[in-house]
């Protein structure tokens, strides 16, 4: 259960402590066990590497470094450790690490250094670090990424925000990262993934108990959701009816690809209320849909008396059409998704729902917390957007996040190829055709988020990320709802 959850840097450091005077486990012991464990992931990963670099800073993290430099000395391989800091400075434990090393076959280098081992390993800085990178760290760091050798970092890369992703300056670029007793969040989101690599987890054998004694929440990393078989005796309206409401002029794609996402995801019917010019493009492109141009929101009573769900925003535009429609959606009461240009109209009113879910990316949340840096600590962002504006927030992006205020989560699928438009507007018709078979709001975005960037993820599989289309992940999305 313990591989489930991510950890703030604070979390981890009470993880800790908890282990080391409730269940008696010294610190001592945990450096040596985060030093096998990265050991073992060395011989692992890179069984013909020679010469080694350990690079170690001031802390505990440096503790660890020393007693792998250690260790591999005592397995034959020539080792190199660059020191940064005073080891003076070492706390006991990571002083007696220092002594272990010293006492090895490893060469400890504290000035005029050179790297001269065929892997470098990172023990620089740990998750302790939270303002910019000091210059002689800066230094080391770009040592080590100017190296081309490969690089394994202990804990996290150094100059990587363990709880928001961010780089404090500059980081290293790590190949692997092995992270102990939790997983650290901002390994998973903003620049995390492009710096951490491969991340590996060892809980280091502490006792599962250990994550049961705390009193804060952690972060809940999605899985791969299961969808029931369906019962053999069933009609098209046992599997809900989805109203995707949107395309302004020039804007129709987006309600293609919404209202053909949700038939995809399993709804048994998709209508779709759009300018009248979109009617035979949409109806050309997929038939299955049910079409309605109109003008105004008495046009749309009649679609929304019959519907289950809805999906409002996507090419809903800004204008008088724009906002009536989506005042007409939310009066409805029905659960909706509000996506897209449904998400700059509500930025300019006061409105809070506890039955909607709001698919914001980093600039539709900025604009929702009126020009608040999302980025900087997408969970933080989170957490707000959905105070702000109740119901369940899904905010997009590398890690997306989903929050209804009790439960924070992340998605760790998805790749860079889905950066392209109309990607978005696919997730808004999952997530509704989620809610209209009856799915709770937050089951509707988390399984969404994860339906959504898994069946990206396989759409990159045979021909690359570069080049990838919404309408490629609309096609994987029937093979894992089936899963």
């Amino acid at each position: 259960m313990k591989e489930q959850y991510l950890y703030s840097a604070a979390q981890v450091r009470e993880l800790d402590r908890i282990a080391i005077e409730d269940f008696k486990i010294s610190g001592l012991m945990l450096m040596r066990r985060a030093a096998d464990a990265c050991v073992k992931e060395i011989t692992a990963s890179y069984p013909k590497i020679g010469e080694v670099t350990v690079f170690c800073g001031s802390g505990n993290n440096a503790g660890d470094g020393y007693i792998i430099a250690g260790m591999l000395a005592e397995k034959g391989h020539n080792v190199q450790v660059i020191v940064i800091g005073d080891p003076g400075k070492l706390g006991a434990d990571a002083k007696a690490s220092y002594h272990y090393c010293e006492t090895s076959r490893a060469r400890l280098e504290s000035e005029n250094f050179q790297i001269q081992g065929d892997l470098v390993v990172d023990a620089l800085l740990g998750t302790g670090l939270t303002g910019a990178v000091r210059e002689n760290y800066v230094d080391a760091i770009q040592l080590i990424n100017s190296s081309n050798k490969p690089v394994l970092s202990v804990d996290i890369p150094s100059g990587l925000c363990a709880d928001t992703g961010s780089v404090l300056g500059c980081a290293v670029t790590a190949d692997i990262t092995v992270t102990f007793i939790g997983k650290k969040r901002g390994l998973f989101t903003n620049d995390g993934p492009d710096y951490a690599g491969r991340v590996v987890f060892h809980s280091l054998e502490v006792p599962e108990d250990l994550y049961g004694s705390q009193k804060f929440k952690p972060v809940t990393m999605l899985a791969a959701p299961d969808f029931p078989t369906r019962r053999k005796n069933s009609y098209k309206t046992t599997h809900g009816h989805v109203l995707v409401i949107g395309g302004d002029h020039g804007l129709g794609g987006a309600v293609i690809l919404s209202s053909e996402a949700a038939l995809r995801t399993g709804a048994g019917l998709v209508s779709v209320a759009t300018r009248p010019e979109n009617v035979t493009a949409l109806l050309a492109r997929r038939p299955e849909i049910m079409v309605k141009g109109v003008d105004n929101k008495d046009q749309l009573q009649s679609l929304l008396e019959k519907a289950t769900a809805l999906v409002v925003g996507p090419g809903l535009g800004h204008c008088d059409w724009s906002r009536e429609l989506l005042a007409a959606a939310l009066d409805s009461q029905l659960p909706v998704v509000v996506d897209a240009d449904g998400l700059n109209i509500l930025a300019t009113q006061e409105i809070t729902r506890e039955h909607w879910v709001l698919t914001p990316h980093p600039g539709e949340a900025s604009t929702l917390l009126a020009g608040a840096g999302i980025q900087e600590d997408r969970f933080a962002a989170t957490q707000a957007l959905q105070q702000k504006y109740g119901g369940v927030v899904l905010l997009k992006g590398i890690g997306t996040l989903v929050s209804d205020g009790n439960e924070l989560s992340l998605c760790p699928f998805g790749n860079p190829g889905m950066a392209t438009a109309g990607m978005g507007d696919v997730l808004s018709g999952v997530i509704g055709a989620l809610l209209a078979q009856g799915y709770s709001s937050y089951e509707a975005a988390t399984y969404g988020a994860t339906l959504h960037a898994r069946a990206g993820d396989i759409a990159a599989e045979n021909e690359g990320e570069r080049g990838l289309i919404a309408t490629d992940v609309i096609s994987a999305i029937r093979r894992l709802v089936n899963a």
